[in-house]
């Protein structure tokens, strides 16, 4: 077997070769530029919340500012997954690393200068969150022309793997800085830097990819309008009865789960007097669940059906819930988050493996685009009420309610054709 060659060398349109993905250098350049960069975003992800309660004192604001990095995919997604379609998705995935490692450096370029505002926080917020929805539908998109048919499993079940890694060394690292740093502000800039310099080595690493990431279009016309293309994307998943069902669990259960973190914050600092160490550590054992799942979802979604999968992943949810809003001891914060985790991989791998397979290439980024749309879509609403919520609530009425929330996604998923996929 030829261990070298790619699928750009044998032509546009043909799968790749089902090598061992170990053997796969280019989905080895795509996963290690995704590893680090993903570790990056862990460390500024523990330091911004925290960074927004030193500065404001304020859960609502840390839940706005989680909403604002999330809301371009209420408002661009759309027609990014278009420009997907039209775009060469590499040199689309190498300027959206290049333009985040330019907007996350001049955060601590401009608190070195004394100029660091909120408003200057929103903004790259708004713009990163941006480039990552661009990038991340490009990503997806390009997966099946990297990996051979029958690896998209592993292969996502590895992307996902390699989030949770992110997550369980970067809150780790992440309050590693803030306890050596003077000042917890003085921390998250740091962490600001160390998630910049981490998009630079992804974009270095993808220029490195040999293989094409999507196939060459035969069609040398006119270009559509993009509104006509949009509307083909999203016409193709409304008509698909089983995805539009994923669609909206998918979307549900986002919508519930995005306050968890700040949730945990709350629960672990506010009502149990924990330190930022004990929260990295809440963190970190997620990321530990989240690389054990991913280990595990591809040996799972070849023995069960994925609505067995979807199934078995909503209840362990509501117990995880459950024992989050009741019990006071604070293991139980390690528990539930490494419960979380643990079973969100093999969700992913059902959800994302179905819906590339019913997908055509050229439709990959539209449909892409309007899946996240609404499920994607529904987090910076849901960060943005728990937030409000945590402020007029006790932490544990809002776990109370994520827990009655899951219920009727479980009731979704056993009634509906879901449970037969």
């Amino acid at each position: 077997m030829d261990h070298t060659s790619t699928a750009s060398e044998k032509g546009p349109g043909t799968p790749p070769i089902a090598r061992p993905l170990w053997r796969n250098a280019d989905f080895l350049l795509l996963w290690s530029g995704q590893l680090i960069s993903t570790l990056g975003t862990s460390v500024s992800g523990l330091a911004l919340p925290l960074l927004i309660l030193a500065l404001t004192r304020s859960p609502a604001q840390a839940g706005l500012f989680a909403a604002v990095r999330q809301l371009p995919y209420l408002l661009i997604s759309l027609p990014a997954g278009a420009l997907i379609d039209r775009w060469d998705r590499k040199r689309t995935m190498i300027c959206c690393d290049l333009l985040r490692w330019l907007a996350l450096g001049s955060v601590p370029l401009a608190f070195a200068l004394g100029h660091l505002t909120l408003l200057q926080l929103y903004l790259v917020a708004l713009f990163e969150g941006s480039a990552y929805v661009l990038f991340s539908l490009a990503q997806i998109s390009a997966l099946p022309h990297v990996v051979a048919p029958q690896q998209l499993p592993r292969a996502y079940a590895l992307d996902t793997t390699t989030e949770y890694t992110g997550t369980l060394l970067g809150p780790g690292l992440g309050a590693f800085i803030i306890g050596l740093a003077p000042a917890v502000q003085v921390g998250a800039i740091i962490g600001y830097l160390v998630d910049s310099a981490s998009y630079l080595f992804s974009g270095l690493s993808l220029l490195r990819v040999r293989a094409s990431f999507q196939v060459a279009s035969a069609d040398h016309g006119a270009p559509r309008r993009l509104y006509h293309e949009i509307i083909e994307g999203l016409r193709f998943l409304w008509r698909q009865r089983v995805l539009r069902l994923l669609a909206l669990l998918t979307a549900l259960v986002n919508f519930l789960l995005s306050p968890l973190e700040l949730a945990l914050i709350i629960r672990a600092q506010g009502q149990l007097h924990l330190s930022v160490q004990f929260v990295g550590l809440i963190f970190s054992v997620g990321g530990l669940g989240g690389i054990l799942g991913g280990l595990l979802a591809p040996w799972l979604h070849a023995r069960l059906r994925g609505g067995q999968i979807l199934g078995a992943s909503l209840f362990v949810w509501i117990g995880a819930a459950l024992l989050l809003a009741l019990s006071p001891w604070p293991g139980s914060l390690l528990i539930g988050k490494f419960l979380f985790s643990f079973s969100w991989p093999a969700y992913g791998v059902t959800v994302v493996t179905y819906r590339l397979r019913q997908t055509p290439d050229a439709l990959q980024g539209r449909v892409n685009s309007a899946f996240r749309n609404l499920t994607y879509g529904s987090e910076p609403l849901g960060s943005a009420l728990g937030g409000l919520l945590l402020v007029t609530l006790d932490v544990r009425a809002v776990f109370g309610l994520i827990t009655a929330g899951l219920a009727a996604a479980l009731l979704l998923a056993a009634c509906t054709r879901l449970r037969k996929i």
